[in-house]
């Protein structure tokens, strides 16, 4: 669509699609920039299929922390390749159109699986709570039926919170240009494209994805409040020091994954800076999913002796 052929009302069901402006980069390092996000790409899926196939495989694995972890290596690939793909395709050849139902496509996704997540790691705070404070009762509270129940809830959360954002945001007209200044297809880029009065879609967006993040961030803050004051009542120095590492390193990730969402979606639209919103993304689309299989899973002893036991090998 020619940017100076504006789409009004009466022409809405010709638009079929959007380009992706996505970064401002120079041509000759264009091949660089794809080289190292394709290696991205690739190490982040390693990372996380390695981590579910060793929970699959491993029976010392087989427990609700485990579980919900393999859960969140399966958000992380399904969201990382929601993305990068097409990143890496318009890097390759340049070509950054996307039609209108790939782009609502790739947000809905998009939007199921972070919320999705964002509700699983409160639950996985909550595993670790029962686990700390709650050791004798930890089999009941955790057991399978709750387990897949919270795993349940996570997913109708994402599901909820995508389609109620994806409706008011592809429900506006788009009558000025289709140039989306972002490398996906994100909420506040699009509302920017919108002819219409776009307060009731950022609105919605501010209420029901803010309640998830105030409500899920509210949760795991509890969580670990809770698994703090516990730590604390350790009488071994050793054992406050590694429990106080696991649960900073927990934290960090939690900490870079809210704190970007909550900066995208939940500031006022006046503040919003492109440049800014493009690497603040890059944040939480390409360096969480990067990390959490680093952090959660292969820090831990207990998956290195796995690896090293599927490896066929003595742990050294």
């Amino acid at each position: 669509m020619d940017s100076a052929n504006p789409i009004g009302r009466q022409n809405q069901t010709s638009f079929t699609g959007f380009v992706l402006m996505g970064f401002s980069v120079d041509p000759k390092n264009k091949s660089l920039l794809f080289v190292a996000g394709l290696f991205v790409y690739l190490l982040t899926l390693a990372g996380n299929l390695i981590t579910i196939i060793l929970i699959c495989v491993n029976q010392c694995l087989k427990t609700p922390m485990y579980f919900l972890l393999g859960n969140l290596s399966f958000i992380e690939i399904c969201y990382t390749s929601t993305i990068l793909p097409k990143v890496l395709w318009d890097l390759l050849l340049g070509d950054k159109t996307i039609t209108f139902i790939g782009c609502a496509l790739q947000m809905y996704f998009f939007i199921t699986l972070a919320s999705t997540e964002c509700v699983l790691l409160s639950v996985m705070a909550y595993d670790r709570y029962a686990a700390v404070c709650h050791p004798l009762h930890y089999t009941t509270l955790m057991r399978q039926s709750i387990c897949t129940g919270l795993l349940a809830i996570s997913w109708c959360s994402g599901h909820f919170n995508s389609i109620v954002n994806t409706a008011s945001v592809f429900s506006l007209m788009f009558c000025h240009s289709n140039a989306i200044d972002h490398f996906f297809c994100d909420i506040p880029p699009i509302q920017r494209l919108s002819c219409s009065d776009i307060f009731v879609s950022q609105l919605v967006t501010f209420t029901v994805s803010g309640c998830i993040l105030v409500v899920t961030s509210s949760m795991i803050l509890l969580s670990y409040i809770l698994i703090a004051s516990s730590v604390l009542k350790l009488h071994t120095a050793h054992g406050r020091i590694k429990a106080f590492s696991t649960c900073a390193s927990h934290l960090t990730v939690v900490s870079i994954l809210y704190g970007t969402i909550i900066y995208t979606y939940l500031r006022p639209s006046s503040s919003h800076s492109l440049e800014q919103d493009r690497l603040v993304s890059v944040l939480y689309t390409v360096l969480t999913p990067l990390l959490n299989p680093l952090i959660y899973s292969f820090r831990n002893k207990e998956v290195q002796g796995a690896l090293w036991r599927t490896l066929g090998k003595d742990r050294p």
